[in-house]
C-alpha cells in the first residue's frame, strides 16, 4: 500500500489531502511535459524533488526519514526512468542481478525467474546495446524488480517506443503486477496509456492535480475543460463556449442533421479516419477533428455533414 498525503506537486500548488495505491493495483498519472509527473515520483521515491508531502509504504511513514534510516525505507520503492537506465558493460544476467548483489544477496535462480517475467530469459548473456528498445525497457523493469520492492515508479517508460511494442507492454505489465502483487504508479501523456492500464487515474496540469478517480469515470464526467481535453485524443471540439464533444463520438450525417463541413485533411491509419474538418456552427466556425471508423471516402475540399448523440456532449463551465 501507498499513500501520499498532504502533498503538493510544486510548493506553490494547492494542497492534495490523500492519494492512496492499493498493492496490485495500478495508479496512473496523466499529465503534459513538465506538469509534475517526475517531482511526484522523486518524492516517493526519497529523491531530491520540487513535490512535497508525508509518503507511507507498507504502514511505513517516510516523513522526516534521514540517512540510513531514509534508505532503508526506500528499499521497498524502485524506480524505472524514462530513459534505459542499464550498464551498457554488463550482461543482462549481471544488470538484473546488481540491485542484489549490491546488498550481498542474489541468485541465479531468482534472476532467471525475474526475466522470465519480462519475456528476456533467453537474452541473459546479451549486452544492452544488442537489445531493442523493447528489450531494453523490460530490462530496466527486471533490474527494479530485483529490489523485491513494495512500490514501482514508471517515469513515461514507453515514450520512446513505438505503438505496437507500447500496446503489448501495457498487457504484460499489468498482468506482471498483478501477479506479483506490487503497487505500481505509472506517469505518462498518452490517454491511450492511461484508459489500457489505469485502475486508478490522477489527471494534473500546470503541478496542480484537477481529478482522481476511475479511469471510466473521469472519462465520462469530467470536472474541467483541461481535464476531459488530457484525457481525449484528438482534443476536444467546440461547440459553443461551454460544450464539447470528442473527436470518436462524431460520425457522418445525412443531409437533414448535423453541422456542415468543409474537409481540409485526411489521415488514416486503416482502423480509423481522422477528417480535420471547418465546420458551420451557429454562433460562427470552428475547426473539428472526427475520429471515423475505417476508411472514409470524402475527399479534401468535399463537402460533408458532421453529427454526433447529444448524451455525448459535456457541459464544462471552466
Amino acid at each position: 500500500m501507498l499513500k501520499i498525503r498532504k502533498f503538493r506537486l510544486a510548493p506553490a500548488s494547492s494542497e492534495v489531502s490523500t492519494l492512496e495505491c492499493a498493492p496490485g493495483s495500478v495508479t496512473v498519472v496523466l499529465g503534459p511535459n513538465q506538469s509534475g509527473k517526475t517531482p511526484l515520483c522523486r518524492l516517493i521515491a526519497g529523491l531530491s524533488s520540487a513535490a512535497v508531502g508525508e509518503v507511507e509504504v507498507a504502514g511505513k511513514s517516510q516523513k522526516k526519514r534521514t540517512g540510513a534510516s531514509r534508505t532503508a525505507s526506500n528499499d521497498q520503492v524502485a524506480m524505472v526512468f524514462q530513459a534505459f537506465v542499464n550498464y551498457p558493460h554488463w550482461t543482462v544476467e549481471q544488470n538484473i542481478a546488481s540491485p542484489q548483489r549490491a546488498r550481498g544477496k542474489g541468485s541465479k535462480s531468482r534472476i532467471r525467474e525475474l526475466a522470465q517475467m519480462v519475456k528476456i530469459d533467453h537474452l541473459l548473456d546479451r549486452f544492452p546495446h544488442e537489445l531493442s528498445g523493447g528489450q531494453q525497457q523490460r530490462l530496466a523493469i527486471a533490474r527494479a524488480l530485483a529490489k523485491s520492492p513494495t512500490v514501482l515508479l514508471m517515469d513515461e517508460p514507453f515514450v520512446n517506443l513505438d505503438f505496437k511494442l507500447r500496446e503489448a507492454l501495457n498487457v504484460e505489465l499489468r498482468a506482471l503486477v498483478q501477479d506479483i502483487g506490487v503497487t505500481l504508479l505509472f506517469t505518462t501523456s498518452d490517454p491511450g496509456d492511461a484508459l489500457t492500464l489505469a485502475d486508478q487515474l490522477v489527471i494534473i496540469d500546470h503541478h496542480e492535480v484537477l481529478q482522481m478517480g476511475n479511469p471510466l469515470d473521469l472519462y465520462r464526467m469530467p470536472t474541467s475543460k483541461r481535464a476531459a481535453d488530457l484525457l481525449s485524443d484528438p482534443g476536444l471540439n467546440q461547440l459553443s463556449p461551454t460544450r464539447y464533444v470528442r473527436s470518436e463520438h462524431l460520425h457522418i450525417s445525412s443531409a437533414r442533421s448535423g453541422y456542415a463541413a468543409k474537409v481540409e485533411a485526411i489521415e488514416s491509419n486503416g482502423a480509423h479516419s481522422y477528417l480535420h474538418a471547418l465546420v458551420e456552427l451557429p454562433n460562427g466556425r470552428s475547426n473539428w477533428v472526427a475520429k471515423l471508423p475505417g476508411v472514409v471516402t470524402s475527399s479534401i475540399g468535399s463537402s460533408t455533414r458532421l453529427g454526433f448523440d447529444e448524451r455525448d456532449v459535456l457541459e464544462l463551465n471552466h
